[in-house]
């Protein structure tokens, strides 16, 4: 891949539209990987039994937890806490960077080498996790804001391409099939992992296999990243309005802050993208902080082995490959907003079912996880291109930094009211059953949104859906 420009917006020619959009699904291939293996599956538990070594002198069982507390600068935190915390804050630093994030990368026609630049940084951080041992609880916390942080950088440039790759009517598909691409990668590697954990090869304990899987988790990220590196066409800058702050990348870095500053002043002019943007907020932190805790709320509180744990994200995986495709095709019919009002509904029966799962039984962990994987995929990826359809045009990257402020493994709200209800409870039924309340508010506010008015007034074409004609 060179670096010549190409024309601003989708390609003309079908089929070469059709392989940037494969090369384009790479990346949620790629990062989906950490996500699972990593975020989702491992690395909660394992920091938790780190910071309990820290905190009891040895790592506690489901059965008899470590109730002891670490001090963090004087402050007294639950080892149980500490990795919601950590997502936590990795989540209030993502709040003050991917703005500017977003602002640069309006205002850059190197989208792709940014992209990369952030997803290489966050899997090394990720790859490093291997390291992390003993009660060594501060390292593995480290190492996780920074790999999150940069995963959610990735992201703003990776969802910001959506729009200069697809058409109005091609992005429900492109985007349930970039889902979908990514639950089946991560679910590869889990299943790998998965062997590698339960059969514990050539001599190695369960903490050295769930190590090396850390490993592979940041090893796939970065390799995997190459192919939207090298697939993905530059396109110019199409509307970031010069700014006077100088050359270089100090002046490059004012000149970003104050448009960004500009664009959150004259942000109120388009009230629906607000608004779907809030409602996303609140359900989205719902969906990530499940995603999160199930492995900790299934270790810890229902007393099953991590090698059931993974068996279980593996089938979500599978299962959402499916419901991501499903919901595509839904959307076309009944339109993406219907379908994701759907999702919030099925979400929270599926938190409801959860407070109620017998300790120590299998099966009917087993069978929510199937309700989650039909949809989670779903309601992720019609998220993300209803909302592309009511961003303004030329500040694609700026309004998806806002965005994945509230992404995959950067939900904060959740995240501390999860962290903040466990240490109160010393329960972590109690501490899901709080989850409802963000897929109520979500749903209450994402049907008061008016898709009709608020993608004319960002200046983009209406869907054939919503101008009453079903596609084909």
């Amino acid at each position: 891949m060179t670096d010549t420009l190409a024309p601003p917006g989708p390609l003309a020619d079908p089929a070469a539209r059709a392989r940037e959009h494969r090369s384009w699904y790479f990346y949620d291939w790629a990062n989906s990987a950490f996500v699972t293996t990593t975020a989702t599956v491992l690395f909660g538990p394992y920091l938790t039994a780190v910071a309990e070594t820290a905190a009891c002198g040895e790592a506690g069982t489901p059965q008899d937890p470590c109730h002891a507390d670490l001090s963090v600068l004087g402050v007294p935190i639950a080892a149980g806490s500490v990795a919601a915390y950590a997502v936590t804050a990795a989540t209030l630093l993502s709040a003050l960077l991917l703005p500017l994030v977003g602002a640069l990368a309006d205002r850059t026609s190197r989208k792709r080498h940014m992209l990369a630049g952030f997803a290489w940084t966050g899997a090394a951080a990720a790859a490093s996790m291997f390291f992390v041992t003993g009660a060594n609880w501060a390292l593995g916390v480290g190492l996780l804001v920074v790999a999150s942080v940069c995963l959610g950088s990735s992201l703003v440039v990776y969802d910001a391409v959506l729009v200069q790759i697809a058409h109005e009517d091609e992005r429900d598909r492109v985007s349930s099939r970039g889902w979908a691409f990514g639950y089946l990668g991560g679910g590869i590697l889990l299943a790998a992992n998965l062997a590698l954990v339960t059969l514990e090869p050539f001599g190695l304990e369960r903490a050295d296999t769930v190590r090396v899987s850390l490993l592979s988790a940041g090893v796939w990220w970065a390799l995997w990243t190459f192919v939207p590196f090298r697939g993905l066409r530059d396109r110019p800058v199409t509307a970031a309005v010069p700014v006077d702050g100088g050359h270089g990348p100090a002046g490059l870095a004012r000149q970003a802050f104050s448009q960004l500053t500009t664009t959150l002043r004259h942000a109120r002019g388009y009230p629906q993208t607000l608004l779907f943007l809030v409602a996303y907020l609140l359900y989205n932190d719902g969906v990530q902080t499940v995603v999160y805790a199930a492995s900790i709320y299934g270790n810890r509180e229902l007393g099953l082995a991590e090698d059931v744990l993974i068996v279980a994200i593996l089938m979500v995986q599978f299962i959402a490959f499916g419901g991501a495709l499903l919901f595509g095709r839904l959307a076309e019919r009944f339109g993406s907003k219907v379908m994701v009002l759907f999702s919030l509904v099925v979400w929270t029966f599926v938190v409801s079912c959860g407070y109620f799962l017998p300790t120590g039984e299998i099966v009917p962990f087993l069978a929510l996880a199937v309700g989650i994987g039909v949809v989670l995929g779903g309601s992720q990826a019609l998220s993300r291109s209803l909302f592309s359809l009511l961003v303004p045009r030329g500040n694609e990257a700026e309004y998806f930094s806002l965005y994945q402020a509230a992404e995959r493994g950067t939900s904060w709200f959740g995240t501390l009211a999860f962290g903040v209800a466990y240490q109160l409870t010393d329960s972590y039924r109690s501490a899901i059953l709080v989850l409802i309340v963000f897929f109520v508010a979500g749903f209450a506010l994402l049907a008061r949104v008016d898709l009709r008015r608020g993608i004319m007034a960002a200046g983009n074409e209406l869907p054939t859906v919503l101008r009453g004609r079903v596609s084909s």
